[in-house]
């Protein structure tokens, strides 16, 4: 198991939206469960930029969620930090795994890695397992595409504070999983396991479409000898015609600002409370922070 954060230390939470586009009313539903979790423990709400996907990157995106978290009153602590500035600090990460054995090149192709990907009831959805192909060395001729972690056999488990009880068999579920992918880029998982740590994270609320990356992101926070930190993962914001949850992929409508107490209050009750008889964003956020704190504190 990881490493536990120290309780006794000063709560630290996160907000940590991709710049592809606007805040839309999914992500809002994170970010409010997020600052309040924060709030309600006295503690600090940073935000982080994650542009590691550069390709996804939409000039100025990250400009307009600011904008769009100070109109609903979440305001957030220190710096702001971006990922396209931290390339350094995953390299060394990499490189300190290397040394130890932990990570080996691989020179799969995607193709060759979806006709080979492992099959199970155990396989985590939308996952492609991979079959291990290039562990014991490359292929005569093939040259590392990508950086796979090789992860340890044995159930991860972890308690989820809005789910509860959580495990998986992260090398056959996930399979050893891309630390640098084929295309030079950082991968999500590093990055975010890398930067908790160095920002002291303590607590990381957000969608529920993450939490089968929280097995792999544990096992990587205990190869790296840091603390794993305590998760809640929020229910998702879906679309009632596609069924589908709310994503900038998906072209969800960016969020409403035109009344920003209406706009926070479907985000609460989307997250199960009943609704607030606030007059403003300040008596809105005062009273939602009261009743999270008597729930989840």
């Amino acid at each position: 198991m990881s490493a536990a954060p120290d309780r006794s230390a000063a709560y630290v939470g996160r907000f940590a939206p991709s710049p592809s586009g606007p805040l839309h009313e999914g992500s809002l539903v994170a970010a409010l469960a997020s600052w309040l979790d924060a709030r309600a423990h006295g503690g600090r709400w940073l935000l982080r930029i994650e542009d590691v996907d550069t390709p996804r990157t939409v000039a100025g995106a990250d400009r307009i969620i600011m904008d769009q978290l100070h109109a609903l009153g979440l305001h957030w602590d220190g710096e702001v930090w971006w990922q396209s500035q931290r390339f350094d600090a995953y390299q060394t990460a990499l490189d300190g795994l290397r040394a130890r054995g932990l990570v080996y090149g691989c020179g799969c192709t995607r193709r060759e890695i979806a006709d080979s990907a492992l099959r199970g009831p155990d396989v985590a959805e939308g996952e492609r397992p991979y079959a291990g192909t290039c562990r014991h060395g490359l292929a005569p001729g093939r040259e590392a595409r990508a950086w796979r972690l090789r992860v340890p056999e044995g159930v991860e488990r972890f308690d989820d504070r809005w789910l509860g009880p959580q495990s998986q068999d992260v090398a056959h579920a996930v399979g050893d999983f891309v630390l640098r992918r084929a295309d030079g880029l950082w991968a999500y998982q590093l990055a975010v396991v890398v930067d908790d740590a160095a920002q002291g994270v303590t607590d990381v609320v957000r969608g529920a479409d993450l939490l089968s990356s929280t097995a792999r992101q544990r096992v990587l926070c205990r190869l790296l000898e840091v603390p794993a930190p305590r998760m809640m993962h929020v229910p998702l914001v879906t679309d009632p015609a596609s069924g589908l949850k709310l994503s900038k992929q998906n072209n969800a409508a960016a969020l409403d600002l035109a009344d920003p107490l209406a706009t926070l209050g479907r985000a609460w009750q989307r997250l199960g409370f009943e609704a607030l008889p606030a007059a403003s964003v300040a008596d809105f956020l005062d009273q939602a922070r009261t009743r999270w704190r008597a729930r989840f504190a």
